[in-house]
Protein backbone atom coordinates (compact mmCIF):
# COMPACT_ATOMS: atom_id res chain seq x y z
CA UNK A 1 0.00 0.00 0.00
CA UNK A 2 2.85 2.39 1.09
CA UNK A 3 4.45 1.74 -2.55
CA UNK A 4 1.28 2.69 -4.46
CA UNK A 5 0.32 5.59 -2.90
CA UNK A 6 3.73 6.67 -3.22
CA UNK A 7 3.86 6.47 -6.91
CA UNK A 8 0.56 7.14 -7.55
CA UNK A 9 1.23 10.65 -5.48
CA UNK A 10 4.44 11.57 -7.10
CA UNK A 11 3.14 10.35 -10.19
CA UNK A 12 0.15 13.23 -9.96
CA UNK A 13 2.55 16.00 -8.07
CA UNK A 14 4.79 15.57 -11.00
CA UNK A 15 2.00 16.03 -13.89
CA UNK A 16 0.91 18.95 -11.85
CA UNK A 17 4.22 20.84 -10.79
CA UNK A 18 5.43 19.83 -13.98
CA UNK A 19 4.97 23.81 -15.39
CA UNK A 20 7.15 24.95 -12.22
CA UNK A 21 9.63 22.16 -12.26
CA UNK A 22 10.14 23.69 -16.02
CA UNK A 23 10.88 26.83 -14.82
CA UNK A 24 12.68 26.60 -11.89
CA UNK A 25 15.35 23.94 -14.02
CA UNK A 26 15.11 27.60 -16.82
CA UNK A 27 15.84 29.85 -14.00
CA UNK A 28 18.58 27.74 -12.05
CA UNK A 29 20.58 26.88 -15.56
CA UNK A 30 20.07 31.43 -16.38
CA UNK A 31 21.64 32.11 -12.38
CA UNK A 32 23.65 28.79 -11.35
CA UNK A 33 24.56 27.07 -14.83
CA UNK A 34 24.49 23.99 -15.61
CA UNK A 35 24.15 21.10 -14.84
CA UNK A 36 20.36 22.03 -14.02
CA UNK A 37 20.28 18.50 -11.49
CA UNK A 38 22.19 17.93 -9.05
CA UNK A 39 23.18 13.96 -8.42
CA UNK A 40 24.26 12.08 -5.76
CA UNK A 41 24.90 8.71 -4.45
CA UNK A 42 23.38 8.22 -1.28
CA UNK A 43 22.51 4.79 0.90
CA UNK A 44 18.65 3.54 0.39
CA UNK A 45 16.66 0.67 1.51
CA UNK A 46 19.16 -1.75 3.51
CA UNK A 47 22.20 0.47 3.00
CA UNK A 48 22.03 0.08 -1.06
CA UNK A 49 22.92 2.50 -2.76
CA UNK A 50 21.53 4.90 -5.53
CA UNK A 51 21.20 8.05 -6.99
CA UNK A 52 19.79 10.76 -5.37
CA UNK A 53 18.49 13.56 -7.80
CA UNK A 54 17.60 17.20 -6.39
CA UNK A 55 17.65 20.67 -8.23
CA UNK A 56 21.08 22.66 -8.11
CA UNK A 57 21.25 25.35 -5.50
CA UNK A 58 24.86 26.55 -5.42
CA UNK A 59 27.65 28.18 -7.98
CA UNK A 60 30.29 26.16 -9.18
CA UNK A 61 32.49 28.37 -8.83
CA UNK A 62 36.72 26.89 -8.12
CA UNK A 63 39.69 28.34 -6.79
CA UNK A 64 42.57 28.91 -8.96
CA UNK A 65 44.07 25.37 -8.06
CA UNK A 66 40.14 24.03 -9.64
CA UNK A 67 38.85 23.06 -6.42
CA UNK A 68 35.14 24.29 -5.60
CA UNK A 69 34.77 27.26 -3.06
CA UNK A 70 33.26 26.22 0.37
CA UNK A 71 29.74 26.43 0.30
CA UNK A 72 29.51 29.90 1.99
CA UNK A 73 31.16 31.02 -0.96
CA UNK A 74 29.18 29.93 -3.74
CA UNK A 75 25.58 30.59 -1.86
CA UNK A 76 23.25 32.79 -3.69
CA UNK A 77 19.72 33.71 -2.67
CA UNK A 78 18.02 32.07 -5.30
CA UNK A 79 19.74 29.25 -4.32
CA UNK A 80 18.71 29.83 -0.66
CA UNK A 81 14.97 30.29 -1.94
CA UNK A 82 14.69 27.09 -3.36
CA UNK A 83 16.19 24.96 -0.33
CA UNK A 84 14.12 27.19 2.04
CA UNK A 85 10.62 26.55 -0.35
CA UNK A 86 12.17 23.03 -0.65
CA UNK A 87 11.81 23.72 -4.62
CA UNK A 88 15.27 21.93 -4.96
CA UNK A 89 13.67 18.49 -3.45
CA UNK A 90 11.26 18.27 -6.73
CA UNK A 91 13.66 15.88 -8.96
CA UNK A 92 13.47 13.45 -6.18
CA UNK A 93 10.03 12.66 -6.97
CA UNK A 94 11.64 10.83 -10.10
CA UNK A 95 13.58 8.48 -6.85
CA UNK A 96 10.07 7.73 -6.10
CA UNK A 97 8.53 6.33 -9.26
CA UNK A 98 11.47 4.50 -9.54
CA UNK A 99 11.28 3.11 -6.03
CA UNK A 100 14.67 4.49 -4.98
CA UNK A 101 13.11 6.51 -2.32
CA UNK A 102 9.62 6.79 -0.55
CA UNK A 103 7.62 9.92 -0.08
CA UNK A 104 8.11 9.48 3.78
CA UNK A 105 10.89 8.11 5.26
CA UNK A 106 14.41 9.42 7.20
CA UNK A 107 16.05 11.15 5.08
CA UNK A 108 19.51 9.53 3.09
CA UNK A 109 22.59 10.94 4.22
CA UNK A 110 25.73 10.66 2.60
CA UNK A 111 27.16 7.44 1.91
CA UNK A 112 30.71 8.14 3.43
CA UNK A 113 28.81 7.88 7.23
CA UNK A 114 27.41 4.38 6.53
CA UNK A 115 30.34 2.95 8.50
CA UNK A 116 30.00 5.52 11.41
CA UNK A 117 26.31 4.35 12.05
CA UNK A 118 25.23 2.53 15.36
CA UNK A 119 23.46 -0.61 14.96
CA UNK A 120 20.93 1.10 16.46
CA UNK A 121 21.49 4.00 13.87
CA UNK A 122 21.43 1.68 10.82
CA UNK A 123 18.13 0.54 11.32
CA UNK A 124 17.15 4.38 9.90
CA UNK A 125 17.83 1.71 6.24
CA UNK A 126 15.20 -0.66 7.23
CA UNK A 127 12.90 1.16 5.28
CA UNK A 128 12.92 3.09 2.07
CA UNK A 129 14.66 7.08 2.47
CA UNK A 130 11.91 9.75 2.07
CA UNK A 131 12.00 13.16 0.22
CA UNK A 132 10.50 13.71 3.76
CA UNK A 133 10.64 12.39 7.15
CA UNK A 134 9.70 12.43 10.96
CA UNK A 135 12.91 14.20 11.80
CA UNK A 136 11.99 17.17 9.46
CA UNK A 137 8.61 17.61 10.74
CA UNK A 138 9.80 17.64 14.09
CA UNK A 139 12.72 20.40 13.88
CA UNK A 140 13.88 19.67 10.27
CA UNK A 141 17.49 21.03 10.83
CA UNK A 142 16.87 23.10 13.45
CA UNK A 143 17.40 19.57 15.92
CA UNK A 144 20.70 17.46 16.75
CA UNK A 145 21.91 14.94 14.66
CA UNK A 146 21.29 12.20 18.22
CA UNK A 147 17.54 13.47 18.04
CA UNK A 148 17.06 13.21 14.10
CA UNK A 149 18.56 9.57 14.09
CA UNK A 150 16.32 8.92 17.11
CA UNK A 151 13.02 9.92 15.41
CA UNK A 152 14.17 8.07 12.25
CA UNK A 153 14.19 4.78 14.16
CA UNK A 154 11.07 5.71 16.14
CA UNK A 155 9.50 6.16 12.78
CA UNK A 156 10.66 2.71 11.32
CA UNK A 157 8.67 1.06 14.50
CA UNK A 158 5.56 3.23 14.05
CA UNK A 159 5.19 3.31 10.45
CA UNK A 160 1.34 3.73 9.47
CA UNK A 161 -0.22 4.79 6.36
CA UNK A 162 -2.21 7.80 8.88
CA UNK A 163 1.31 8.43 10.18
CA UNK A 164 2.71 9.18 6.41
CA UNK A 165 -0.17 11.28 5.56
CA UNK A 166 0.13 13.35 8.88
CA UNK A 167 3.73 14.24 8.15
CA UNK A 168 2.91 14.72 4.56
CA UNK A 169 0.34 17.50 5.81
CA UNK A 170 2.64 18.97 8.28
CA UNK A 171 5.54 19.01 5.79
CA UNK A 172 3.20 21.35 3.35
CA UNK A 173 2.23 23.54 6.29
CA UNK A 174 6.33 23.89 7.19
CA UNK A 175 7.24 24.38 3.93
CA UNK A 176 4.39 27.30 3.52
CA UNK A 177 5.42 28.84 7.19
CA UNK A 178 9.16 28.17 5.92
CA UNK A 179 9.98 26.70 9.96
CA UNK A 180 13.16 25.26 10.85
CA UNK A 181 15.18 26.09 7.88
CA UNK A 182 18.73 26.10 8.15
CA UNK A 183 21.37 24.48 6.05
CA UNK A 184 24.17 22.39 7.33
CA UNK A 185 27.51 22.77 5.35
CA UNK A 186 28.41 19.30 6.15
CA UNK A 187 25.78 17.28 6.93
CA UNK A 188 27.05 14.67 9.45
CA UNK A 189 31.06 16.36 10.31
CA UNK A 190 30.17 17.86 13.58
CA UNK A 191 27.69 15.19 14.92
CA UNK A 192 30.49 12.50 14.44
CA UNK A 193 33.05 14.89 16.09
CA UNK A 194 30.69 14.76 19.35
CA UNK A 195 30.13 18.48 18.44
CA UNK A 196 25.92 19.03 18.20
Amino acid sequence: MKRLFDFTVAFIVLIVFSPIIILVAIMIRRKLGSPVVFEQPRPGYKGVVFSMYKFRTMLDTKDSHGNLLPDEQRKTKFGNFLRSASLDELPGLYNVLKGDMSLVGPRPLLVEYLPLYSDEQSRRHDVRPGITGWAQVNGRNAVGWKERFEMDVWYVDNWSFKLDVKILLLTLKKVIVRQGIEHANTELNSRFKGNE
